[in-house]
């Protein structure tokens, strides 16, 4: 599933003027604590992958996805970042230099800017760019990707840990914490919730997937106050090739897609082209809801901007 994820979107014609598509919500900027974090080092962690990986210098960041770069800028700590991640899109890392794309670290590129500390998740490959990152005796921490609601804090609390950060970690924990629970209140009582189907597609790459249980995208639906459709009907994996039958079975009332995906397959137009979309009750009603590609599964520190979006394209009267 998150392989798919770091896949880049592709260009389309967008979505015309007479669809139903709602904008993207969350602007692609993340909002750093006001407070200035006085690192504590050395800092000694236990890394997701076992190792106990200790910190001494913080002064030169390599955030291996943008997830992580996105908290690091977010406890304050983005001036001192040196390079980002291809999905790393947010404004603030904009003009970093691109050393890898999250399954395809290049390591001679990352140890060619000196880093003090390397981060990277579970997911992050290949093995051996990762081996030659640490046989170079860089600190490199592992952690595990966020999958659910639930797995914000935690996150958030361990890359605060290893970067010697953990008040600035207790302090934006605290806050995204707050915000998003602000937007669960404002969601609306409602005697139905919405089916949504996540579908995950690339039209030049002839990628087109549906989400199930494992697709990352459950839990956030949820909180919407919507049911993830894919796994209500029964697909227990993370993502199966879109059919009519399954579609058909999944009985959306909504469709999310990213929005560079969206464009990829030439706008809801194209969309509705996809084998069974059209027939759905989403696809009738050309009900599509897009969030940006580099915030959706991200279950971070923007994750109440994209619940906000979500409850606001899935639950507003004139969406009916």
């Amino acid at each position: 599933m998150l392989a798919l994820l770091a896949l880049t979107g592709c260009g389309g014609s967008g979505t015309g003027p007479e669809s139903k598509a709602a904008p993207a919500g969350p602007a692609d900027r993340v909002e750093p604590l006001r407070s200035t974090p006085r690192p504590t080092l050395p800092a000694t962690v236990r890394s997701a992958d076992g190792r106990r990986v200790t910190v001494h210098d913080i002064d030169r960041i390599v955030p291996l996805s943008g997830s992580l770069s996105e908290i690091v800028f977010t406890l304050g700590l983005g001036g001192r970042v040196v390079a980002r991640d291809i999905t790393a899109t947010f404004e603030q890392a904009a003009e970093l230099p691109v050393v890898t794309r999250a399954h395809d670290v290049s390591a001679e590129s990352v140890l060619s800017l000196r880093p003090g500390v390397v981060l990277a998740d579970t997911t992050t490959g290949p093995a051996e760019a990762i081996d030659q990152i640490r046989d170079a005796d860089i600190p490199l921490v592992v952690f595990d990707p966020p999958r659910r609601m639930s797995d914000i804090g935690r996150r958030i609390d361990a890359v605060a840990a290893a970067l010697g950060v953990r008040r600035a970690g207790s302090e934006l924990r605290e806050r995204t914490e707050r915000r998003v629970e602000a937007v669960r209140h404002a969601i609306p009582a409602t005697s139905r919730k919405p089916r949504v189907a996540f579908l995950y597609v690339r039209g030049s790459a002839s990628v087109y997937l549906l989400g199930g249980r494992g697709s990352g995208a459950s839990s956030l639906l949820e909180t919407a106050g919507a049911v993830d459709a894919g796994k209500a009907s029964g697909l227990a994996k993370d993502f199966t090739p879109i059919t009519s039958e399954a579609l058909a079975e999944a009985a959306p009332d909504a469709i999310l897609v990213m929005t560079e995906g969206l464009d990829s397959v030439g706008g809801v137009d194209g969309l509705l082209k996809v084998p069974g979309v059209a027939e759905t009750p989403a696809g009738l009603d050309r009900r599509v809801v897009t969030v940006d590609d580099g915030v959706l599964l991200n279950y971070g520190p923007r994750t109440d901007q994209v619940l906000k979006s979500l409850v606001r394209q899935l639950h507003s009267a004139d969406r009916r």
